[in-house]
């Protein structure tokens, strides 16, 4: 009953709260933190571990590395290795010297120094990345650019929790040999994940695929994240890193829209915990006892990073606007600093209220962000800086063509895109069928069309023009359904099976509808009159006449497509219609002749 309570608590805040927020335009984030504020201890008080919730939420980052990972194949990944290492490493290495600098000349000792340097040269990748998601920013260069520095303060955090340990008083010898051990075992593990996501999990999707239900291969995707989340905690390392290294290496497989489309719901609910649980974890005494102290916390830490941002960004990228949008995007301390600073705490590096400070100073920073980017864009709007290149925007490539359905029809229209270099995305619900496709080196994933979530991981709001070529009557008007709801600018070519297929189509405005075997039976047909006797013009004249009476017919008749008694009035007017054309182009004929 308590867990119910807790559940509808959280539920309603997110509820009242965060729609406010957005509709003031500070943006979803913003909303969760003042949401978690409010029903913390310093407001409501009416949650009852804020610590555990928070230990708990931060599953959400785990789901949102997995998902950033499906969209980055290692050879992209590979191509970002100077970013990564280069920048990531410069930015780390620079911000924890100058904030560990200051901290010692403010009166810390030298580890205290050490460690809040440590902590603080961390930024939060789940409110970066979550703001430039909701920005559209992810795939533009500084939003490249802020996740390459993301992804290498993610591993930086592995050393750091190994080394200040060694920092302990009486640490000595045996700390040594437990860091050699720590390294040795997160080497095994990664190597472990690698090979199991790349052979072993691909097997296991096929086989629930072909054999499971839809319900079973989203448990089968959350599996995959959970089980590799586990392993890395167990050997010290972060469960994030070890989402993302299997979503990377899911990345190529046909199953990645598919694992996309089940994963993305659950991201979405527990990052929202995830904020939450830091608004409820902000102390608010702290914040009422020492504002002054707070403030200038909290300023001095979001302008020394974006300080060090700046020079090393400007590093990597003569683009001023790519080098503000970087410094703002990680200009706050991360969630790992809450680790980070718990273990100084334990190990006696630094005292608790230190600590507090600097998990205030944090937390406070990380509710800046929305802010801090919505200044970064006054500052940008008055600079008035040419706009970034729309090449430069396309990090993860962008289809203007989705194909539904990959059988006889969605084949034929694929091969002939792919010989002009129209790139498409093709979908599959037949996990036979996708892997018999893929042997013959064509591209295609694993998924139902119809399910909105796949749609946009496919990118169906960037297409072009969606092709419609699901030969199941049921499933074609339920995607027809969902692509014209969620994405009414997308243009729509449909295949029907028959008329009434077509009717259906037409009635959800579907733009172009192509019947089965139509235009194989006129072709049919011509030969057939050819064999017979009649000439090449007549052939010809006779099937085009059919084929424009017919079309026309089935536009009429869609008006009455439900009432059969009028249609089979209908069909039997306009095959004597026809008739009656083709008997006075005879008579004609006959009178013309000599």
């Amino acid at each position: 009953m308590a867990f119910l309570a807790q559940v509808v608590i959280f539920l309603a805040a997110a509820v009242v709260v965060v729609p406010l927020v957005r509709r003031a335009g500070l943006g979803a984030v913003l909303g969760y933190l003042l949401a978690g504020v409010i029903v913390g201890p310093w407001v409501l008080d009416v949650v009852l571990d804020e610590q555990e919730v928070l230990h708990f939420a931060e599953f959400g980052v785990v789901l949102l590395l997995f998902v950033i990972g499906l969209e980055l194949q290692p050879r992209r990944l590979w191509a970002m290795r100077r970013a990564v290492f280069g920048l990531g490493g410069g930015q780390f290495v620079l911000t924890a010297a100058a904030l560990g600098g200051l901290a010692l000349a403010f009166g810390l000792p030298p580890e205290s120094a050490v460690a809040a340097g440590l902590a603080l040269a961390l930024s939060s990748t789940a409110f970066a990345l979550q703001a430039l998601a909701e920005r559209n920013e992810l795939t533009t260069r500084h939003g490249r650019l802020s996740f390459s520095i993301l992804l290498l303060q993610d591993l930086a955090v592995i050393p750091i929790l190994a080394f200040l340990p060694l920092l302990a008083p009486a640490s000595g010898s045996a700390e040594g040999e437990l860091l050699w051990l720590a390294v040795a075992k997160a080497v095994g593990m990664i190597a472990l994940v690698a090979f199991g996501g790349r052979y072993l999990l691909r097997y296991v999707l096929r086989l629930v695929a072909r054999f499971g239900t839809h319900e079973v291969f989203t448990a089968t995707a959350l599996l995959t994240v959970v089980g590799v989340a586990l392993l890395m905690e167990l050997v010290g390392l972060s469960m994030a890193l070890g989402a993302f290294l299997a979503g990377v290496l899911l990345a190529d497989s046909q199953y990645r829209h598919q694992l996309e489309a089940d994963i993305e719901p659950f991201k979405g609910l527990f990052l929202g915990l995830f904020f939450m649980a830091v608004g409820m974890s902000v102390n608010i005494g702290l914040v009422i006892e020492t504002p002054l102290m707070v403030l200038g916390l909290t300023l001095g830490l979001i302008l020394v990073k974006m300080l060090c941002l700046v020079v090393v960004a400007r590093a990597g990228t003569p683009n001023w606007r790519t080098v503000r949008g970087t410094a703002v995007a990680l200009s706050q301390g991360g969630e790992f600093a809450f680790v980070i600073l718990a273990l100084a705490v334990s190990s006696s590096l630094m005292d608790e209220r230190t600590a507090d400070l600097l998990i205030v100073a944090v937390t406070l920073s990380m509710a800046a962000t929305p802010l801090a980017l919505m200044a970064g864009d006054w500052i940008n709007a008055r600079l008035e800086q040419e706009p970034e290149p729309e090449y430069e925007r396309h990090f993860e490539e962008e289809n203007q063509v989705i194909i539904a359905g990959f059988g006889r029809v969605g084949q034929i229209v694929g091969r002939i895109l792919r010989l002009r270099r129209i790139g498409f995305t093709a979908l599959e619900t037949s996990a036979e069928q996708v892997d018999f496709v893929r042997r013959f080196g064509n591209k295609i994933h694993y998924g139902d069309a119809s399910r909105v979530e796949l749609l946009r991981a496919a990118k169906a709001d960037k297409a072009v023009l969606f092709v419609l070529a699901i030969e199941d009557v049921e499933r074609s008007l339920a995607t027809a359904r969902a692509v014209r709801r969620h994405f009414p600018q997308l243009t729509v070519f449909a295949r029907a099976r028959n008329r009434q297929h077509a009717y259906a189509l037409m009635d959800l405005g579907v733009h172009r509808i192509v019947r089965d075997t139509f235009h194989s039976s006129l072709v049919l047909a011509r030969g057939a009159l050819m064999e017979l006797g009649l000439g090449d013009f007549e052939s010809r004249h006779t099937v085009e006449t059919f084929r424009d009476h017919d079309t026309a017919r089935l536009i009429h008749q869609h008006q009455i497509a439900h009432d059969t008694d009028r249609l089979i009035e209908e069909a039997k007017h306009w095959a004597r219609e026809l008739e009656e054309m083709f008997a006075e182009d005879e008579r004609e004929a006959v009178g013309e002749r000599p």
